[in-house]
């Protein structure tokens, strides 16, 4: 059943056909690339239940106040400041990358940048312990992630009322321009110690462009990612895995990282679906079901902006749920 009338946002600047968005196995071409729809938070919550249902994904404009956005965003890049990444003479809300470094020396986390959710490397040690530290600072793990807006809503749309309970363990993640983007996963393939009824908050903590590394999301991915699951679990029964070795995410039926795939271009081509993408301002957030299926893009920014964004998830707390979620995110940590 198609939506009501009001057209969405496609968040888009001009035309899909003059856009150039690069994944890790190259160049995205116009036929692979659709708008990602943008929904008001103030319409009705049983039209945006509804929207959340067909999609896989809600695109909320505006949901947190921008200021409380840009301040947790200023206080990151003073925070990352003593790693050398930021541009000299530049403000740390900007958050601009120095480019007379080399890129690779400043490696995301959680990005499949390692395996089995390890460090990316010694060379990195700074910036990385940096960008982990800051998961446990107060402006964050307090000022930030149990800010009302975003709860109240989640709250409101799926019905769970005083049982909405936010995991702790969050994934507050940077993309300096250049890097390894995301590869493409469906969040409960890390959550499978609980039921798949989490909803994920993708919080762009700034404003992102079009070419600046944002989240993207497989056209009607959710339906695939329920396909891709059973599938994964009749593989790991064949192949003689233990109940308890089939939940872990990094099993021998997955790649070492746990993503279905490095490379968003050939996924697309091989299930003829597009990727669904736009432009995201400080304020908005992407909300999505465990079988979404989203990668990112390469940040390519002109101005060198690093993006960054964090994953807040959402459970009904009377229900069974990945407890593995219920402490402060940390390399190495099986999840």
């Amino acid at each position: 059943m198609p939506h009501a009338a009001d057209p969405r946002s496609s968040g888009l600047p001009g035309s899909l056909e003059q856009t150039e968005l690069f994944v890790n196995d190259g160049q995205l071409s116009p036929s692979l690339l659709g708008p990602l729809k943008a929904s008001s938070p103030n319409l009705p919550i049983p039209e945006l239940r509804q929207r959340f249902e067909d999609d896989g994904y809600l695109f909320l404009k505006g949901l947190i106040p921008r200021d409380v956005v840009q301040k947790a965003r200023e206080e990151y890049f003073k925070f990352l400041a003593p790693s050398g990444v930021l541009k000299p003479g530049t403000k740390p809300v900007d958050g601009i990358f120095d480019p007379s470094k080399d890129h690779t020396q400043f490696p995301g986390i959680g990005a499949g940048a390692a395996g089995a959710n390890g460090h990316p490397g010694a060379h990195a040690a700074i910036f990385v312990d940096r960008a982990l530290e800051a998961h446990y600072q107060r402006w964050y793990a307090e000022d930030f992630c149990k800010h009302p807006a975003l709860k109240d809503f989640v709250s409101k749309l799926t019905g769970w009322g005083t049982k909405t309970t936010a995991f702790t363990r969050t994934l507050l993640r940077n993309n300096v321009p250049g890097n390894k983007a995301i590869g493409v996963h469906y969040d409960q393939i890390f959550l499978r110690y609980g039921e798949p009824t989490s909803v994920t908050a993708w919080v762009p903590m700034g404003d992102v462009k079009l070419s600046g590394g944002g989240l993207m999301y497989l056209e009607k991915g959710h339906t695939l990612g329920i396909e891709q699951e059973a599938r994964f679990k009749k593989e790991a029964k064949a192949s003689g895995l233990s109940e308890e070795q089939a939940k872990n995410a990094f099993n021998q039926n997955m790649m070492s990282t746990g993503l279905l795939s490095e490379g968003p271009r050939e996924f697309a081509e091989r299930f003829n679906r597009k990727w669904l993408v736009a432009e995201f301002e400080a304020g908005d957030v992407v909300l999505h079901n465990p079988f979404a299926i989203h990668a990112s893009t390469i940040n390519h920014d002109p101005d060198n902006i690093i993006r960054l964004a964090t994953d807040l998830r959402f459970v009904d707390s009377s229900r069974p749920w990945d407890t593995r979620w219920s402490k402060q995110y940390t390399l190495n940590d099986g999840v």
